[in-house]
């Protein structure tokens, strides 16, 4: 391979150059170009753009049959203004590379290049750089893609870097490795009326206070239970800030969480029959519906014991979570349809964390991506 540090530098390069030029969920334009562009330099066997929307794939064939592994990364950044002020800062207001999928990427076209300079001696190796994981569509939008229905892995693997773990750590876990995550809106209409007379009104402001209540009364913090499921008010509303009229219409929203895909499907379930109950009871009419949900990425036993020869292999220190990450991930659609698994990257027990507005991923772990992902597409592809 070309010399290694010049590798990494293009690495390094390519990740402050997405840095600089994020873009939103489903509005990956630019960033699918500059990605496209880098592939150029390495081409695949197979370039297949705009799936999904703004995805793109890339394919490096073996000589002989085999196995096709996928590894898959994420185009999108957040809508969240950057507080740093180095160089690469983001140069789109509001919006910023707040959970490392610029890191991400760099990682993937890291592959992408050592696939090109050594192809796979058998098999098939996919590359997929996903729009719109943040919310929740990205995964599915590719999936239901005609362009997709050619590809079918025996495996698919993605990682996502972690602050608070040591740098180049790998993090583990059979079966849930990111929670399932799920959120309503509950929509309420009653009837205004004059605040002075309120009972010839129907107010939904009980209704929202029991909803409040009942719903809290279903949250169970321990995951160690069957029934391990966070609830968290996110919005209400109720009324018009005009004093002399009692509020007709009202909603709120809720977040909730669940370890295993099952286990949400009951609670989605309880909880918007326990909505529509408690708006009877209130003479309210009801709407409910749900948005941005993310499968739980349910990891396959064979994957992680992939990941954890190929860390072992590249003399990485493994740590094996017990209980799984608390954020939603799309990547939990792949692994509900093909065997696979996420991972963890360790970023650095001081690094500020994902979401935060002084967020910047460490270009030290690149190297350490492209080398774990490298490895267990050997392992994939020569497995006869």
């Amino acid at each position: 391979m070309e010399n290694l540090n010049q590798f990494t530098d293009s690495l390094v390069q390519l990740r402050k150059e997405l840095h600089k030029h994020p873009e939103v969920s489903g509005k990956e334009i630019q960033t699918a170009k500059r990605v496209i562009s880098f592939l150029e330099n390495h081409p695949p066997d197979e370039l297949i753009t705009g799936i999904g929307t703004t995805g793109v794939v890339a394919i490096y064939k073996g000589e002989k049959a085999g196995k096709t592994v996928l590894f898959r990364c994420e185009l999108d950044a957040l809508p969240i203004e950057e507080s740093n002020n180095f160089e690469h800062r983001s140069l789109i207001n509001g919006v910023s590379h707040k959970c490392g999928h610029d890191g991400h990427m760099a990682i993937l076209c890291g592959l992408a290049a050592a696939l090109h300079q050594n192809k796979p001696e058998s098999g098939t190796v996919i590359l997929l750089f996903q729009p719109a994981e943040e919310d929740g569509c990205g995964a599915q939008k590719v999936l239901s893609d005609p362009k997709f229905t050619s590809i079918q892995p025996d495996y698919v693997f993605a990682l996502h870097n972690l602050p608070g773990f040591p740098i180049h750590q790998i993090v583990v876990k059979n079966e849930t490795f990111t929670c399932a995550v799920n959120s309503i809106i509950i929509q309420l209409k009653g009837k205004t009326a004059h605040a002075g007379e309120p009972e010839k009104g129907i107010n939904p402001a009980l209704a929202i206070a029991t909803i409040i209540n009942q719903f809290n009364a279903n949250i169970q913090v321990d995951s160690t239970k069957e029934n391990y499921c966070l609830i968290t008010p996110i919005y209400t509303k109720i009324g018009k800030k005009a004093y002399g009229v009692s509020a007709g219409s009202g909603e709120i929203h809720f977040t909730v969480r669940s370890d295993s895909n099952l286990q949400m499907r009951k609670t989605e379930v309880t909880l918007e029959n326990l909505a529509k109950s408690i708006a009877k009871e209130y003479q309210l009419k009801c709407k409910t519906r749900w948005t941005q949900g993310f499968e739980a990425n349910e990891n396959d036993e064979t994957a992680v014991a992939t990941i954890k020869k190929a860390a072992k292999i590249n003399n990485f220190e493994v740590f094996e979570k017990e209980k799984p990450f608390t954020w939603g991930e799309d990547f939990g659609l792949f692994t509900q349809h093909y065997p696979g698994a996420m991972f963890g990257l360790g970023s650095g027990i001081h690094t500020p964390a994902l979401h935060n507005p002084d967020y910047d991923f460490p270009d030290e772990i690149i190297a350490t991506g492209v080398a774990i992902f490298h490895q267990i597409s050997k392992q994939i592809t020569n497995a006869h």
